[in-house]
């Protein structure tokens, strides 16, 4: 459930698609209200002729902005000043920040020492240093290769999974269900995006760490403190709608589920094997 939190989205318009606009909206969403919404670029140039018309349909602001220089990029400084102009307003809790341009790095860490939530968005290209600088981070072509998938129910993943599981690792590509393909083969994931071996290695220490006397720990707690180590962690990253078919898939938990008094809750608990 989203809060209300209320949140400035600012999108560089030179390093980011308008095929993009929805999702970018949509994932704010899930985090709370946004109340701002601007988007910065010289639009005098034909190169953003695609996103006017998408701009009167989202109610995004547009910023204009102009080279004062060739070779230089004045779009930037307009966005952080606006930011930081944000940040001493009060006016909102947390920014979205959208570019795929490492230029923002310092930004983002200022914005958090303010104690603003930021959450970043931009392709996979985008550099490690952005990323880490953000409490989050989503890589936009992945949301946008998944949402033209038929997104298939729970219950099936948990079965893929679960043959997975049961099942030696074959070579053969075409004997694995396409789902699984971003998490057997990391090697094919950019170099700037966490791969799978690092979130195994994490996950298992994660569960050493903070499980009870008995090894088990509630499955959520692995997911919040998955994303504060590495802020681009996505399950979407892997091919996986939700975290539990996610974790199932890795063949390293034993897994329960213990339904609340009330019977009105299931919590899904894991310990290592």
């Amino acid at each position: 459930m989203a809060s209300d939190k209320r949140f400035a989205v600012l999108i560089d318009a030179d390093n980011v698609s308008d095929k993009y606009i929805k999702i970018i909206l949509d994932e704010v969403s899930n985090d709370g209200v946004a109340t701002c919404k601007r988007i910065y670029g010289d639009w005098t140039q034909p190169n953003l002729g695609s996103w006017k018309a998408v701009l009167l349909q989202y109610s995004i602001q547009p910023i204009q902005q102009y080279s004062y220089t060739t070779g230089k990029n004045s779009t930037d400084s307009a966005l952080i000043i606006d930011a930081m102009d944000l940040l001493y307003s009060e006016r909102v809790e947390g920014f979205c920040i959208v570019s795929s341009d490492s230029d923002f790095t310092r930004l983002a860490a200022r914005l958090r020492e303010g104690g603003m939530t930021v959450i970043g968005m931009g392709e996979r290209k985008t550099p490690k240093p952005f990323i880490a600088a953000c409490d989050r981070f989503k890589y936009l072509d992945i949301l946008a290769t998944a949402e033209q998938k038929p997104a298939k129910p729970i219950r099936e993943q948990k079965a893929e999974s679960k043959q997975e599981q049961k099942q030696p690792a074959k070579p053969a590509v075409k004997t694995e269900p396409k789902q699984e393909l971003l998490i057997e083969a990391p090697e094919s994931q950019p170099k700037e995006m966490t791969g799978l071996h690092t979130i195994k290695r994490a996950i298992r220490t994660i569960a050493t760490e903070n499980s009870d006397e008995d090894g088990w720990m509630f499955i959520g707690t692995i997911g919040n403190l998955l994303v504060k180590r590495y802020p681009d962690f996505d399950v979407r990253n892997f091919g996986f709608n939700k975290l539990t078919p996610f974790i199932e898939s890795l063949g390293m938990f034993d897994i329960k589920s213990v339904r609340t008094r009330d019977s009105s809750v299931k919590l899904i608990f894991v310990r290592l094997r």
